[in-house]
């Protein structure tokens, strides 16, 4: 349970028990019902400048949006977002990423949308802190629900492996 760790016992005891059960898959699958359909690094891309430009419109540019297939496996992270610096001549400029892990490839558009929020949030704010939350909630209302239920995802996936979504008719 180390994805729950930070959750309230009553919470973790409900999800072991579905899991006990063999119906912590299937609950997940009756709440989130389709796969999205964002497959490629240039779709991804469009999807979170859709994102930031509804919400972060005056923040620095992006210059790079992928899935990452070594993301997790390396920093134990889903997401990351990196600025990096060159110096063109005698001027520094300044290149934001953002890698989202390919686990994202094929679960609910909910779970992608979490994980696009999170990171266009660290444009604005680098501490998962008040003001980063609320930014989070502010972009996506649902945030925190999405967020724990990714969580139990994660979970299942340790203990039982993927869930296969059906991808949108």
């Amino acid at each position: 349970m180390k994805y729950l760790a930070a959750y309230p016992e009553s919470l973790q005891t409900q999800v072991q028990q579905l899991l006990a059960q063999g119906r912590l898959g299937d609950s997940l699958l009756a709440k989130y019902r389709h796969a999205h359909t964002v497959k490629t690094d240039k779709a991804l891309y469009d999807y979170v400048m859709v994102l930031k430009n509804d919400f972060l419109r005056n923040s620095e540019p992006l210059s790079k949006v992928m899935f990452d297939s070594k993301l997790q496996i390396i920093t134990h992270a889903l997401g990351t977002h990196t600025t990096i610096s060159r110096v063109q001549g005698n001027k520094l400029k300044s290149k934001r990423e953002i890698r989202v892990a390919s686990l994202f490839k094929d679960v609910p558009v909910e779970f992608l949308r979490m994980i696009a929020v999170h990171e266009l949030a660290h444009i604005k704010e680098k501490a998962h802190d008040k003001a980063f939350y609320q930014l989070c909630t502010y972009m996506e209302p649902q945030y925190h629900q999405y967020e724990f239920d990714l969580r139990v995802y994660l979970t299942h996936i340790d203990a039982a492996g993927k869930l296969e979504w059906p991808a949108l008719a």
